[in-house]
């Protein structure tokens, strides 16, 4: 039976849905929703492209594989755990935007942000993410869309991981880039299909 993703209106392609799971594999609507309690719980204002990389590469065996070996992969993370004591720290009070889509805001009391009052205690702006960033939500769409054309219904992992690779002013770019990995190169390679895996210098083998 031809599944009821499989068409989507010109609307429904071009912006995420507000809850930003429409459209994904149940694999890739836990990582958003990771991805949300992530935000709350840092006490950020959006969900950015940077929480969704950290909350991907944390849950879905096949972008770690895309990204690299293990020497790698602790790179990438060492500095997505750093954001809220290091470079992250300029990220605070500012919107990451990639210019491609106005902010999506999350409904208000969603389930997947850690209940309507955020962590206990929290307080200020951050006490409750208000929706993805632009460029997160620019991300979302493209995954989508990077499904359509290989012909899946659905979303995965590597969908997502290739869309924010692609956006070179995105914060997930800036990590990735900082961890020694070439993001425009990993979202090619992963467009293309190909099976190929990188040593610990990057190189390709």
């Amino acid at each position: 039976m031809q599944s009821r993703t499989a068409h989507r209106t010109a609307d429904d392609e071009a912006v995420p849905h507000p809850d930003g799971a429409a459209g994904l594999g149940a694999e890739l609507a836990a990582v958003l929703a990771a991805a949300r309690r992530r935000a709350v719980r840092d006490r950020d204002r959006h969900t950015d492209t940077a929480h969704l990389l950290h909350a991907l590469l944390e849950h879905d065996p096949e972008p770690r594989a895309a990204v690299g070996g293990p020497q790698r992969l602790a790179r990438v993370l060492g500095y997505l755990v750093q954001r809220s004591i290091g470079y992250g720290l300029r990220w605070q009070g500012s919107v990451e935007d990639s210019g491609a889509l106005p902010r999506v805001p999350a409904p208000a009391g969603h389930a997947d942000a850690a209940g309507p009052a955020g962590p206990a205690g929290a307080s200020g702006p951050g006490k409750e993410a208000e929706g993805w960033s632009p460029a997160a939500s620019a991300a979302l769409a493209d995954a989508r869309a990077r499904a359509r054309r290989r012909g899946a219904a659905r979303a995965g992992g590597t969908d997502l991981l290739a869309a924010l690779a692609a956006d070179p002013r995105s914060r997930a770019v800036e990590v990735l880039e900082r961890a020694g990995i070439p993001a425009r190169e990993l979202s090619a390679r992963i467009e293309a299909g190909a099976d190929v895996r990188t040593d610990e210098d990057g190189a390709a083998r």
